[in-house]
């Protein structure tokens, strides 16, 4: 007698309703769409999103539909036209508090998102992502090297005991800074200070200059260190976007040099690109200062300069702090960050290098009991209308984000704490995917188009359709009822191959299409040991329900040993593979999941409920 226990039909039920529902949004299709995000990582507000809205109706700008999703903005568009004039406007007018990205959308209904359910993302071939060009300000790179010369000179002639009036930077013969210069009092000898600065800077000529005020020793970079440095800077920077890239998830990037001064970004099938954009580019590090307690803090606001030895700088709530000119340590010599759960409430912990965990030990070591200043410095660059011109600016903000009383020594590990979590979760990514080297810039931001051409793709999916439509002729032809048994496995196992790739959000490409075919032949494949197997049964006279139960006991064996041995492949293609090669392994690998499940327990479902039970049918239609 014919059976199929009633759990196994319950759980072929509930997959299959699960499948449908996750499958579900990939039908629908997509939109060009605009992505506002807050650049305080906060949740776009609906006065906010009222406040877009309206204005961009005032402007003449139609969108479809709009919604806050996951925090961000999301404006649907009709016509690519419209999104790029959304997207100008919105940068024009709102860039001191909002970031945007050209994104792609579903279409699909608001319950569908509202219990969290996506398409399945798309690799750059078929779909394409987002595209984000960056200039390297390389000049810029230059100064940071300088800004560190000028610290280091500074500690070290402290530590030397010798006078100095100050360092600062110089452009010699340049528009641009290109060296340093060491300001000594009236009437100092310089050989002390010389002997220094050849310590610190061995690489480097130092040259003598008389000036009224007193001695002066220059040190200037030659052209090829100069140009050296700006390599270095396009190298390290191309390392740090690789590393935040990584540390976002997105899935099969590339990062490449384009040119001198550039870096060209692909980004597949993004879905917070708005976020993205924003990190990516974004120069930011710390530094860690003593705060100044020896001097008054309102009587530096009121002169409009700190005293000497000091710098004057604010906290994120906007009150003035003064801190020492001196650095303790920089963010360049962290080499892990992590966020964590503190007393004090999120925090981020930090370990130093070893040159940074001995400064800080010798630092905490003789300021038991004072306080100590972390400062975060960010810079970018804004569009600004001067005269009814566009013009660049950069824009370089330093906040302090904590201060604490100095209680224990430390030296290389230690907290941040007095943070938010998205502050805390930033703060901790960029720190520990590394600092930039130089400021970058967009200076290009677009949709990429299918790697392969959109007649290729679509003569991929024609072929797919086809080849599957001439499979189902073949089956139901040879196989009569039972080949329409088989289609309708074949159709489900689509699905849930679809489901699971939507689940696991695996971005599909052109070899993951190349997965699904393959995983259709091996599913065929399956029915057909399992059909043959019946005939072979018939032909030896046993009843119908008899042969269908015995055509699946001996087809078992040979439809797992053929899937595993592929199941094998497919991991190791994973394990060793990159980028389209992966792909394809992930789709190969759940589809012999998906194709074992369909033919063994869906397909044995459907003809029990066709022909098992109390049903005696004389012959089969095979």
């Amino acid at each position: 007698m014919l059976e199929f226990a009633r759990w196994k039909y319950v759980l072929v039920a509930i997959v299959l309703m699960i499948a449908a529902v996750f499958a579900l949004p990939n039908v629908f299709g997509e939109d060009a769409a605009l992505q506002v995000a807050r650049k305080d990582r906060s949740a776009v507000e609906a006065s906010g999103q009222q406040g877009i809205e309206e204005f961009l109706r005032g402007k003449g700008v139609a969108f479809a539909r709009s919604y806050v999703d996951q925090g961000r903005l999301m404006l649907h568009f009709d016509a690519v036209p419209e999104q790029l004039k959304a997207r100008d406007l919105v940068n024009e007018n709102f860039s001191r508090e909002y970031v945007t990205a050209l994104s792609f959308a579903s279409r699909a209904p608001d319950w569908l998102r509202g219990i969290g359910l996506r398409p399945m993302p798309l690799g750059l071939d078929l779909r394409g992502g987002l595209y984000l060009l960056y200039q390297v300000d390389v000049d810029g790179a230059v100064a940071q090297l300088l800004e560190v010369y000028e610290q280091d000179l500074r500690r070290a002639l402290g530590q030397d005991n010798v006078a100095f009036v100050d360092v600062l930077q110089v452009a010699d013969g340049t528009v641009k800074p290109n060296g340093v210069r060491v300001l000594l009092p009236e009437g100092a000898n310089d050989a002390a200070a010389r002997a220094t600065v050849r310590r610190i800077l061995p690489d480097l000529t130092v040259s003598s200059i008389q000036s009224a005020s007193g001695p002066v020793l220059q040190v200037l970079l030659t052209d090829a260190q100069i140009k050296e440095r700006q390599d270095y800077a396009i190298s390290q920077n191309l390392t740090t976007i690789r590393n935040r890239v990584n540390e976002l998830g997105v899935s099969e990037p590339v990062v490449q040099r384009q040119g001198i001064e550039r870096i060209a970004v692909q980004l597949p099938g993004v879905q917070n690109s708005a976020e993205v954009k924003d990190i990516l580019g974004k120069v930011a590090t710390l530094e860690f200062r003593l705060v100044d307690i020896q001097n008054s803090v309102s009587e530096a606001v009121q002169r409009g300069r700190a005293p000497f030895g000091s710098k004057l700088y604010e906290s994120r709530e906007g009150q003035p702090v003064l801190l020492k000119r001196d650095i303790i340590v920089t963010g360049d010599q962290l080499v892990d960050a992590t966020t964590a759960a503190t007393d004090q409430g999120p925090g981020v912990s930090v370990k130093l290098d070893a040159s940074g965990g001995e400064e800080m030990l010798r630092t905490t070591r003789t300021n038991l009991g004072k306080p100590m200043a972390v400062v975060f410095i960010e810079q970018r660059r804004e569009e600004v209308d001067v005269g009814g011109q566009k013009v660049q600016r950069d824009i370089k903000e330093e906040k302090v984000i904590n201060q604490a009383t100095i209680q224990g020594v430390f030296s290389n590990s230690f907290q941040i704490t007095g943070l938010a979590v998205t502050e805390a979760r930033e703060l901790a990514l960029l720190l520990r995917a590394g600092a930039l080297a130089a400021p970058i810039f967009v200076i290009e931001e677009r949709v990429v188009g299918p790697g392969l051409g959109k007649e290729n793709i679509e003569k991929g999916v024609t072929a797919l359709v086809l080849g599957m439509a001439l499979l189902f002729v073949f089956m139901i032809a040879y196989y009569k009822v039972f080949g329409i048994v088989a289609n309708l496995v074949l159709l489900t196992n689509v699905v849930l191959l679809t489901a699971l790739l939507t689940m696991f959000k695996a971005a599909l490409s052109l070899p993951g299409i190349a997965g699904i075919v393959l995983t259709v032949g091996m599913a065929v494949d399956a029915n057909v040991l399992i059909y043959e197997r019946i005939r072979e049964e018939l032909r030896n006279g046993v009843t119908p329900q008899t042969a269908i139960a015995k055509g699946f006991e001996k087809a078992f064996s040979a439809i797992a040993d053929s899937n595993i041995t592929t199941l094998i492949a497919g991991v190791v293609l994973w394990a060793f593979g990159t980028g389209p090669i992966r792909g394809f392994a992930v789709v190969l690998s759940l589809g012999i999941l998906t194709s074992m499940f369909t033919s063994l327990l869906g397909s044995r479902a459907l003809l029990t409920l066709m022909y098992g039970g109390s049903r005696r049918p004389e012959k089969l239609p095979i």
